[in-house]
């Protein structure tokens, strides 16, 4: 649903400025209050009319039309808080609050981007050196073929291992099962490249999976550590945590799948296939949003750095080859492209992960300094998809209708 009444976003920073006077600040981008204590994350006073209620009624018409459980959205104008809000049910029974820890799933990839060109700004790698440097023991000489470059920006031609025959089989079969990285690269390097390195584009968990360990070999740092000390931290992303083991900090967001054949939850299934250990993190709508603004402007990196996480190096890649079907080797084009560690879609940078019943979205469009952050989970007749991406597309055509978000696979 689209609001009858489009304002520019010069405009709703305007009105954001207003509602400042009246709304508590929850958590804005890393505000802190007087005493150095960060602000919590707290729901809106919502005003009867503008920006902000608009935004409201396009996530009530989402969750109605999806039938989603609960949606959490938070919007912020150059750092300040225009709306945040929960809507719906965490359980049976809790109602979903701003302050609850999701799964945030691939936005921590975007993190090991910004890591990998914080080491290449401060010259102790480069881009195009091979990934044998630092991890050894990859078959078929794929150390001596690979770059950092390639893992970052997912052209290395390994396969993915989620996609992989009977993966998801073997996960669904018993999705509480602790996976090593050793064993999911394994899986990938197993079989045969699906192309050249280098020469195509295509996701590939096991780019990231393999990219984690390089970055803790060239730190001397486990990547926990290192992406608490070079991202969350500088960006005061206080309620975002990796964690070896299933576990939630609470409050909890709950999730719920239909995705075995039965509706049940699935907050605690284990996620460790999902990406490098060290970056299997929880996070929470405002340090989402705060997330969105700080890797989307590149605010840790020199411009060297952010034109690199940028680069459209990737647009015609995407070419369907014999082993690499269409589903995945998705082409890559002006409006849409792989960056280093995330999608920039159209004029926006992006994230939207989506696995076990959780769908979220970060996306940040720079010439206006508009940062989305949505999060959703499913009620029981929900058909799946990627929820939050369609919410956040919604919400930017409201509040940025020159700017739309164009779809990505």
């Amino acid at each position: 649903m689209r609001p009858t009444r489009r304002l520019t976003v010069l405009r709703l920073a305007a009105v954001t400025a207003l509602l400042a006077l009246s709304t508590p600040v929850s958590a804005a981008d890393g505000a802190v209050g007087s005493g150095g204590h960060h602000r919590p994350c707290v729901s809106s006073r919502l005003p009867a009319h503008g920006p902000a209620r608009n935004v409201l009624r396009i996530a009530e018409q989402a969750k109605r039309e999806m039938d989603l459980k609960s949606v959490i959205v938070r919007v912020t104008v150059d750092g300040r808080e225009l709306v945040t809000t929960a809507l719906g049910e965490s359980m049976t029974g809790v109602p979903a609050d701003p302050a609850m820890h999701f799964r945030n799933g691939n936005v921590a990839i975007a993190y090991m981007g910004t890591a990998l060109l914080r080491q290449v700004d401060d010259g102790k790698v480069r881009l195009d050196d091979p990934v044998g440097r630092w991890v050894q023991g990859l078959p078929h000489h794929l150390g001596d073929r690979i770059t950092l470059r390639m893992l970052g920006a997912s052209t290395s031609g390994l396969v993915d291992y989620v996609t992989s025959p009977g993966f998801s089989t073997k996960v669904y079969a018993d999705p509480f099962r602790q996976w090593t990285a050793k064993e999911l690269v394994g899986v990938s390097t197993a079989l045969p490249l699906w192309y050249r390195p280098g020469t195509n584009w295509s996701y590939s968990h096991a780019n990231f999976v393999i990219l984690g360990a390089a970055l803790e070999k060239i730190t001397g740092t486990p990547l926990d550590v290192l992406l608490q000390e070079q991202v969350m931290g500088p960006l005061g992303l206080t309620e975002t945590r990796n964690s070896f083991t299933p576990e939630i900090p609470r409050p909890v967001l709950h999730a719920f799948t239909a995705e075995r054949g039965t509706y049940e939850e699935s907050s605690f299934w284990n996620p460790s296939w999902t990406t490098a250990p060290g970056a299997v993190q929880t996070t929470n709508i405002c340090d989402l949003a705060r997330s969105a603004s700080g890797i989307g402007s590149g605010e840790l990196l020199s411009r060297a750095g952010y034109r690199e996480m940028l680069n459209p190096r990737t647009v015609g890649l995407g070419r369907p080859t014999k082993t690499c079907p269409a589903t995945i080797c998705l082409p890559q084009t002006r409006a849409t492209h792989y960056g280093m560690g995330l999608l920039v879609l159209g004029d926006w940078i992006s994230q939207h992960p989506l696995f076990f019943g959780y769908t979220a979205a970060q996306a940040y469009l720079p010439s206006e300094r508009l940062a989305i952050a949505v999060t959703t989970t499913n009620g029981p007749k929900a058909k799946g998809g990627h929820t939050s991406q369609v919410l956040t597309q919604r919400i930017a055509a409201a509040l940025a209708p020159q700017h739309p978000i164009p779809d990505f696979g």
